[in-house]
Parts: structure tokens; C-alpha cells; sequence
């Protein structure tokens, strides 16, 4: 039976590069965006180019109340395209990069931060639980600012700190079901996330790449084929895991 992964955040950047990484290992896809639909059609677009089937639908990761709607739109896109009442891995990765120092911090950004990287997180896979099939699998993204530390990423570091400890008591609590749920903490990637620092500022990135072992900052497909092969039975023994995938970010 062919196997659906649902990718939070898919129309743009890891996302992106997850849903079609997770095509071109032979699955199908939902995807969910924002505000991107043109993108997320894109994305759509290419995965059928590679004989697979996928779905876009829009969700605001951050908005709890919009979950159970999304629930019900995803059960139903379920038994149109597939005939089927459950899918098999969720790829938790939409999210947004707000950055300042400590002392500059506003309470909206915080929330927001919190909303989405972690709220958003913690009850959107409660309320996708049901439709989880047993022996599926979970992967939540983290970052690479957990381990080490660069000034202004403090309050979006804590947050993705948070999703690190919650991915181990999801595999705990999910064990029974043989779900098993990693964490995936990437490096610095050249993407629009936060403005595009990474990918758009010359100096930005020359910090990132001279801290890291290979030499450059990270783009997209360094991240999604890997995100694709964690959620195959490669790795069906890979469980409450925190996998950095930075080139040797600050080692």
C-alpha cells in the first residue's frame, strides 16, 4: 500500500524540498500552506510530474481552533484521492523565523513563536492522532540553535528546545500504537525563512558557513531526502531521536 505523509509548511523551502524528496522515494503527499497557494499548486504540480499523488490544503499551523475543521478537510481529501481513513507519517515542519536580542524581545513575537513552533505543534498532532495509522511515523523539526548559540535566535531556539523534549515523550506515549516520532534539527539553510537572512545576506552566510565543518551554509535538499529517508523502514528502529543535519554547524 502506498504511503502518505503529511508535510506541514510544504509550498516553500524544507517543506518543499520534503514533499518532493518524499515523492521521488515512491509515496504520495498532503501538503498544507498558508498563504501560498500558487506555490503549494507548484508543489502539487511536480509530484504528479513524478506519477504520485498530492493534495493542498491550507492550514494556519498556529491557529488551534483551525485544527479540527482541518481535520475533518483532511479526512475527506483522504477518501476522495485515496479511498483510505488514515495516513502514515506527519512531517510537523511549518513554521516562521522572528529574531531579536533578549532585551529587545516583544511579548506578540514571542507568542507567535510559541503559537506556531510549539502550541501549534503539540496540538495538531493531538488532533491528528486519530488518523495516524499504528507504525507510522512522526518527524517534528528542531534547529541547530538548540546546541549552540548565536545572538537574537534565543526565543525561537527555546521554543524548538521545547519540541526536542516533546518529541521524546511522544515516542514514549506512542510506542504502544508503534508510531515512532525523531526530531530533525537542521543547520543554517539558504531559504526566505527569516527574511532570507541566510540565503540573501553575504555576510549572514559567510558566518554560517565558517563555523561549519563542510565549509557552506545548508540549502533545502540537504534537508528534505534526508527527512524522506528517516520516514522509510531504513529507519524503523530510529525512535525518540534528536538527528542535526548542519554539516558540522559549531563543532
Amino acid at each position: 500500500m502506498t504511503q502518505i505523509t503529511l508535510v506541514t509548511g510544504a509550498s516553500r523551502g524544507l517543506g518543499r524540498s520534503t514533499a518532493i524528496a518524499v515523492a521521488r522515494r515512491g509515496g504520495d503527499v498532503v501538503l498544507t500552506y498558508m498563504s501560498r497557494a500558487g506555490d503549494a499548486q507548484a508543489v502539487v504540480a511536480e509530484i504528479e510530474a513524478l506519477g504520485r499523488k498530492a493534495v493542498a490544503l491550507q492550514l494556519d499551523t498556529g491557529d488551534v481552533a483551525a485544527f479540527a475543521p482541518f481535520a475533518e478537510r483532511l479526512r475527506a481529501a483522504l477518501r476522495q484521492t485515496w479511498g483510505r481513513e488514515s495516513f502514515d507519517h506527519l512531517v510537523n515542519n511549518a513554521g516562521h523565523g522572528d529574531y531579536a536580542l533578549i532585551g529587545q524581545t516583544t511579548e506578540a513575537q514571542f507568542d507567535r513563536l510559541v503559537d506556531v513552533h510549539f502550541k501549534g505543534v503539540y496540538f495538531l498532532t493531538q488532533t491528528l492522532l486519530p488518523l495516524i495509522r499504528d507504525g507510522g511515523r512522526i518527524v517534528n523539526l528542531s534547529s541547530g540553535l538548540t546546541r549552540t548559540s548565536f545572538p537574537g535566535y534565543a526565543a525561537y531556539a527555546a521554543v524548538k528546545g521545547a519540541i526536542e523534549v516533546l518529541t521524546r515523550y511522544m515516542a514514549k506515549e506512542l510506542g504502544g500504537r508503534g508510531i515512532a516520532v525523531n526530531t530533525v534539527a537542521p543547520g543554517a539553510i539558504e531559504t526566505d525563512f527569516g527574511g532570507g537572512a541566510v540565503r540573501d545576506d553575504p555576510d549572514v552566510n559567510r558566518i554560517f558557513a565558517d563555523i561549519t565543518a563542510l565549509g557552506r551554509a545548508g540549502v533545502p535538499d540537504d534537508i528534505g531526502p534526508m527527512i524522506a529517508s528517516l520516514l522509510s523502514a531504513d529507519h524503523r528502529w530510529v525512535n525518540a531521536q534528536r538527528v542535526e543535519v548542519s554539516g558540522g554547524q559549531g563543532i
